[in-house]
């Protein structure tokens, strides 16, 4: 895959580069991105396009001249997250649309996908910064947690969310998709909001998912402290005090 002179990079996180080029939007992944993965991704955007969410279509995995690289359509838009931050005086507004959103991607199926219970094992178990027992402790509590197929997003936050100029939401970023329980994507969307310190809206939003999902609070809040640990295989910089804090306090919450 060959990058346009004229490219512009717009997000750069970790072991990837964002670019605008014109009509597509390219992921650029350094050398170390396993392939497995970004062919992964392209084929978990395929699956939740075909049960009938709302995307950038995916248009090419290939190599480029830094690593591997994925091709989707560009949404002509602006994220839901620079809309929140540019008319404050609507946040409620804009925190319904973004629950609703997800509620409604929680209807879909795809059965392909990954199992939740599957992922979220695997990444626990790569987790250096937890000792036995407390690796113990949450695995035991995902395996006794209700086993669900709802179509989850894995890292639903208002910078993946696109206001088309032609007045639809569109998700963006499906690596981390799975087939699972809808209030442990919730509580993942909870602790993200967290994790960037924005404590408020993260209550407005968990307030108004389990008002209109309808669910419990506290059930969402059991599955934090499983969120968290699974969220440490990340490694991503300056949040593993954060994370192993909520592994230790999820249960009294």
């Amino acid at each position: 895959m060959n990058l346009p002179a004229d490219k512009k990079a717009i997000v750069s996180r970790g072991n990837k580069v964002v670019y605008d080029c014109g009509d597509r939007i390219i992921k650029v992944f350094n050398e170390n991105k396993p392939a497995a993965d970004v062919f992964n991704e392209a084929l978990n955007l395929a699956r939740v396009e075909e049960a009938g969410a709302d995307v950038p279509r995916i248009l090419e995995a290939s190599k480029s001249e830094v690593g591997w690289a994925l091709a989707t359509e560009k949404v002509p838009g602006i994220t839901l997250a620079e809309r929140m931050e540019s008319d404050p005086k609507n946040l409620d507004s804009y925190i319904e649309q973004f629950v609703d959103l997800q509620l409604k991607l929680q209807t879909l199926r795809s059965p392909l996908l990954t199992q939740q219970k599957d992922k979220f094992v695997r990444m626990i178990n790569s987790v250096e910064e937890i000792d036995k027992t407390s690796r113990y402790e949450v695995l035991m509590k995902l395996d006794g947690m209700p086993t669900h197929n709802k179509l989850c997003h894995g890292d639903f936050n208002p910078t993946n969310v696109i206001i088309g100029e032609d007045g639809k939401l569109y998700v963006c970023d499906w690596a981390h998709a799975t087939q699972g329980n809808g209030s442990a994507d919730a509580a993942t969307t909870y602790l993200l909001f967290e994790i960037e310190e924005e404590h408020d809206i993260a209550e407005r939003y968990l307030d108004l998912y389990c008002q209109k999902a309808p669910t419990n609070r506290k059930y969402v809040l059991d599955w934090l402290a499983i969120v968290a640990a699974s969220e440490l295989a990340r490694k991503r910089p300056g949040e593993r005090e954060f994370l192993t804090h909520w592994i230790n306090v999820a249960d009294y919450q």
